[in-house]
């Protein structure tokens, strides 16, 4: 039930970000299980290519005080886009769409804890 639950919440969560900023958009005519296609590989990409990727900039993202995190993340976006319907304007954009991203993220895991949906997790 969890898995589908952060399944949901990440779909949820692109689909709103593609509503909210223009920089990123699903390509005409995407249905709901294009949404969630993308919120799968960006799940998949996340667990598997984002730690390898924070692993190899560990020197830059000590020297920037942890900030090359955000060209990471953005990085993150970009490949998923490039692997789904989800389409990103360009590289700045994915950079700005994952930080909007992580917003959206952070205040829908909010609502679901407050909910109480999780199961009790933290």
């Amino acid at each position: 039930m969890g898995f589908i639950l952060r399944l949901l919440v990440n779909a949820l969560a692109l689909y709103l970000l593609a509503r909210v900023y223009g920089g990123v958009s699903f390509e005409p005519g995407a249905d709901i299980v294009s949404i969630l296609i993308a919120a799968v590989v960006m799940g998949i990409v996340n667990a598997l290519i984002r730690p390898v990727l924070l692993l190899l900039s560990l020197p830059v993202n000590i020297l920037t005080l942890g900030l090359f995190t955000l060209v990471v993340n953005g990085v993150v976006l970009y490949l998923v886009a490039a692997a789904t319907a989800l389409n990103v304007a360009g590289f700045g954009a994915a950079i700005i769409g994952a930080i909007i991203l992580a917003v959206i993220s952070w205040v829908l895991d909010a609502a679901v804890g407050a909910l109480k949906l999780d199961g009790g997790r933290n």
